[in-house]
């Protein structure tokens, strides 16, 4: 299908003076407009008195039922093209799976769904917090939290009769801890 800019210009070029479509009216025709909502790149041609007039008269819906302007302004939202819901059939035909697909990547598994995303590997400094918290990557927030308190009742100086080495870890749990908040993990 040719461009429209490239129809426009080839029109206008090949009308360059043309009188306008009004009877009588001896005013070059240097204005369109379409014919009908039918065909809409059919013009007529107008000065600029007469095209001010038509376009003050035109109406696009003219003739249409209140159902029919609605129906198209619906499909208006996809530029009158099908669409359907992901994940349902097209007509007689399965849900998209990448059927008659090439997937040298492996993108599609075997079933037609991707399969699952490789785990992200996260930075050493938040595996080591995870891990001195006695923590799974998948901790939630409120474990998080949880864990924490409990290593500090077992930690804290005064349960452990000032033991420095139970002092140091306390001091590696808090740092671990406010890692985890700071990376939103908490």
């Amino acid at each position: 299908m040719a461009d429209r800019r490239t129809v426009t210009a080839e029109v206008e070029e090949s009308h360059p003076h043309r009188l306008c479509d009004i009877p009588g009216c001896t005013n070059e025709g240097a204005h369109r407009a379409p014919r009908s909502r039918d065909a809409l790149t059919e013009y007529y041609w107008f000065c600029l008195e007469h095209v001010r007039g038509y376009n003050a008269q035109w109406d696009y819906f003219a003739g249409m039922s209140e159902d029919e302007v609605e129906a198209f302004i619906v499909a208006d939202i996809t530029g009158h093209r099908p669409t359907w819901p992901m994940g349902v059939p097209r007509g007689d035909g399965p849900p998209f799976r990448g059927d008659g697909l090439k997937d040298a990547f492996g993108v599609f598994g075997a079933d037609g769904d991707a399969p699952d995303a490789p785990a992200v590997e996260l930075p050493n400094n938040e595996r080591d917090a995870l891990a001195t918290m006695n923590l799974e990557r998948t901790a939630t927030p409120e474990e998080i939290k949880d864990r924490f308190k409990a290593l500090v009742k077992q930690l804290h100086p005064d349960v452990n009769g000032r033991d420095e080495s139970a002092e140091e870890r306390l001091r590696v749990v808090i740092e671990a801890y406010r890692l985890l908040v700071r990376q939103h993990y908490a």
